[in-house]
């Protein structure tokens, strides 16, 4: 009920105001207000850091200010400040939108309820021209951004993802939820607008059901369909082993991890990926989209680490819900998640991968 006090936790990254840079952060949403901590030593600092009033606040959601973090949240206070959280997937961005959009109408429950309708509803714009649509797609300054992408060794010239498109369509006021923008993915896919590049994609395109035959989803890969030769790239012009990187994403967030020489505890972005089962972690304050690490889970140990006392090999302060992974060459990783349900669930997740 979004006229009770809402509590909730979200690890996220937030650009500065004065430096212009990225950092980890705790957020807590209440009812009026969205409350973020800074993190040392593992654990959240008792005092928060800043406050955002949600009274008066404009949300946009999906934000494509940034162009190589598609997973933004922009907060704009009712006093013109423009805040930027980074959420770790899709689906966790999504829901906080939804609750803090909640919450800023809480006062005004018929809001509330419109709000619930159009995430549920379906219903396309009257009179839609999907020509239309595709000549804004190709705008040099506010269409999508067309990348090179990689998949299982080929590399792939001009291509948007499935979940990408989904984002594109809905900040563009083409389509007002996820559903709605599949359908006319969906539709633009049936036209011969665009078409389905590398095997996630064009695998689904089997499905008899059209609104299953496009993927909202970061690994599916699409181009528009006058475009889009692959070229085939060379091992030299990789700057990461495309085994390791082309396995089927089954998890990805935000845990703590300690550093293995200086023994300090440092928020990172981990994506565990399926065949092959590797674990990768990311610097979720550095702008580029590449793994600080990562290790295969092949012959891997994990196991959860009781919260009383502190076991032998973990240094510094420690919040709890430590979890270890040791791998086959006898690498220790100290790993803590934000609550015991989380480190169940990870554990759960890596353990058929090993």
């Amino acid at each position: 009920n979004l006229h009770e006090l809402l509590q909730e936790t979200l690890l996220a990254s937030k650009e500065g105001h004065v430096v212009r840079n990225w950092k980890v952060r705790w957020f807590v949403l209440l009812q009026d207000k969205l409350l973020y901590y800074k993190i040392e030593g593992g654990k959240k600092e008792p005092s928060p850091k800043g406050r955002i009033l949600l009274d008066g606040c404009t949300i946009t959601c999906p934000c494509l200010e940034y162009e190589n973090r598609p997973l933004l949240i922009k907060l704009t206070t009712k006093t013109n400040t423009d805040y930027f959280l980074e959420c770790c997937s899709r689906e966790e961005r999504d829901s906080w939108a939804l609750d803090i959009t909640g919450a800023i109408h809480a006062g005004h429950p018929v809001q509330v309820q419109e709000l619930h309708r159009m995430k549920n509803s379906f219903k396309l714009l009257e009179n839609i021209s999907l020509h239309h649509i595709v000549d804004r797609m190709c705008d040099s300054s506010t269409g999508i951004k067309l990348t090179r992408n990689l998949e299982q060794g080929n590399r792939y010239k001009e291509t948007f993802t499935g979940s990408a498109l989904v984002d594109w369509l809905i900040s563009n006021s083409f389509a007002v939820s996820r559903y709605e923008a599949i359908t006319l993915a969906s539709m633009l896919m049936e036209e011969n607008f665009i078409k389905p590049v590398g095997t996630r994609s064009t695998e689904a395109t089997r499905y008899s059901n059209l609104s299953e035959q496009f993927l909202d989803d970061s690994t599916a890969l699409y181009m528009f369909a006058e475009s889009g030769k692959k070229n085939i790239s060379s091992k030299e012009e990789l700057q990461f082993n495309i085994s390791e990187l082309s396995g089927t994403i089954v998890k990805q967030g935000f845990l703590v991890k300690q550093g293995h020489k200086r023994k300090n505890w440092k928020v990172r972005r981990f994506v565990l990926r399926a065949d092959p089962g590797f674990l990768h972690y990311y610097d979720p304050t550095k702008e580029e989209n590449r793994p600080v690490g990562g290790f295969s889970l092949r012959g891997c140990l994990v196991s959860a680490l009781e919260d009383n006392g502190v076991p032998a090999g973990v240094k510094g302060n420690v919040q709890g819900n430590l979890f270890k992974i040791i791998t086959k060459n006898d690498i220790h990783y100290y790993i803590q998640a934000s609550s015991k349900a989380e480190r169940a669930q990870w554990i759960e997740a890596i353990k058929p991968l090993t």
